[in-house]
């Protein structure tokens, strides 16, 4: 891929665990993706899931401020050493590292924890990106305010902007527990507001930007802003990114007009990795709307190919 200008994010794609160890070997991935991509250049980046370093349940009560007993409190505080090792690690080897958003239960102690690191490593420039899903309609207030935040301490933000992939697993814990569903009321509107933070963050100087989509009009709207801003092509605050297997036609036209482009390679157990990416088949509706767009494209260039 990287012929094509094509970078590449190693992803162990390991989630929703249970065990210490567990934890520590994701951790252990994590370091050697990091020292990997440290010497070479086709990796720009390094990524790790909330959950791969510490329990779900330890998240969910901590997001719905209940006590944690003592044994939690000692795996909580592992929780946070991981977080630490790993971004410092990111900022001594100048390798930016991405964490991936869950679940919006559990997803206020990991930005909670995610905010204390870019305070403390992302005081030159973003070495520790958050991910916003804004098909949650409180996302883009959730940033301004941490903009505010991260103004009065000095630090910088960095940001993956993506819509969500836990769509419907949302919605029916909203309805079945009585509260106001986290997910924008439709399409449209995650659109709007997916639109409107990437125009927030590229309004405001030295934040970074890792656009994860597969939607072409989403990329072609940030093409726009930054022909209109003067942006150069290759900006080092503005990157692309789709998933390995799909929507190249977007990663490889992008790449071939000058622009930062990766592409996410989950790896791990197939056990392990295979609900990550059936979850985004399934709840992208960016991705689903887009296979028949794929499916004939790739027909059309096998017809081409066969004229050679």
């Amino acid at each position: 891929m990287y012929t094509k200008n094509v970078h590449a994010i190693l992803d162990y794609s390991v989630e929703g665990k249970e065990e210490e160890a567990q934890f520590d070997l994701a951790l252990e991935k994590t370091l050697q993706n990091i020292n990997f991509a440290k010497e070479k250049q086709s990796i720009p980046f390094a990524v790790f899931k909330p959950t791969g370093f510490g329990k779900f349940s330890l998240y969910q009560k901590i997001t719905e401020s209940k006590a944690l007993n003592s044994k939690e409190s000692g795996e909580w505080a592992k929780v946070k050493e991981r977080y630490n090792i790993v971004c410092k690690a990111a900022y001594d080897n100048d390798v930016p590292l991405l964490i991936d958003a869950e679940e919006s239960w559990m997803q206020d102690a990991a930005d909670e924890l995610i905010e204390r690191m870019m305070e403390k490593y992302n005081t030159k420039k973003a070495i520790v990106l958050n991910t916003l899903q804004l098909y949650r309609w409180d996302r883009l207030d959730y940033l301004k305010n941490l903009h505010i935040r991260a103004k009065e301490k000095g630090f910088i933000i960095g940001m993956k902007i993506v819509r969500g992939a836990y769509m419907e697993k949302e919605r029916e814990r909203a309805e079945r527990n009585g509260y106001p569903s986290p997910i924008c009321k439709d399409k449209q509107a995650t659109d709007t507001n997916f639109d409107a933070a990437i125009a927030y963050i590229m309004n405001h100087k030295n934040m970074t930007l890792y656009v994860g989509s597969h939607n072409e009009l989403s990329n072609y709207k940030v093409l726009q802003l930054i022909e209109e801003m003067g942006i150069a092509k290759n900006d080092k605050h503005i990157w692309f990114g789709q998933l390995y297997g799909m929507s190249a036609h977007i990663s490889f036209n992008l790449a071939a007009e000058g622009y930062n482009v990766s592409k996410y390679m989950p790896y791990g157990a197939v056990r392990d990795v295979m609900p990550y990416l059936i979850r985004r088949a399934e709840e992208n509706t960016s991705v689903a709307g887009q296979t028949n767009r794929e499916l004939s494209l790739l027909k059309k260039e096998r017809n081409r190919r066969k004229k050679l």
